[in-house]
């Protein structure tokens, strides 16, 4: 496969916002972060943008040919594992937000959101059979019950019934 061609980037034009890198060059160890300082030189800053915008693309670029000597024309998580199989600690920053993304999409599934905001009508319905309303409130929702289940068997115990 021929090397991907390099799409021409404007000069000076910066791809990252500012305040992002500044966190990210106060995240590892810039000392500088007050409001009436200025946060980080601008050359820094532009420098910073270049080797990340470098470092994204060139790794883009060697998980693409890893997939392509799979024979493969997507490029799959594993292309980028691949990639950065060399750098341990990379590597492991990648494989953690992965999983903290595998587990936030099963805890969402375990959460049943028909019950979100039903918590207190098992209160109200014990009030209301104190008051005297409880057997029509059941006498409702068995019908209920029976009509949804009709319609699940699509109708096949009304007519066993009625035979």
């Amino acid at each position: 496969m021929a090397e991907p061609r390099a799409r021409p980037r404007a000069k000076n034009q910066q791809i990252f916002s500012t305040p992002d890198l500044t966190d990210l060059l106060y995240a590892y160890g810039t000392t500088v972060r007050t409001p009436t300082t200025p946060s980080a030189l601008t050359s820094t800053i532009t420098v910073l943008d270049e080797i990340l915008t470098d470092f994204i693309i060139e790794t883009c670029h060697y998980a693409s040919l890893s997939a392509s000597y799979s024979r493969r024309q997507k490029i799959k998580v594993d292309d980028f594992k691949f990639v950065l199989r060399k750098d341990e600690i990379l590597l492991g920053r990648v494989l953690e937000q992965l999983w903290r993304e595998r587990r936030i999409k099963e805890e969402r599934k375990v959460v049943d959101f028909e019950k979100i905001g039903t918590e207190g009508v098992g209160d109200l319905e014990g009030i209301a059979e104190a008051g005297g309303v409880g057997a029509e409130m059941k006498k409702k929702r068995r019908r209920k019950r029976k009509a949804e289940d009709d319609a699940a068997d699509g109708g096949r115990s009304a007519k066993r019934v009625a035979s």
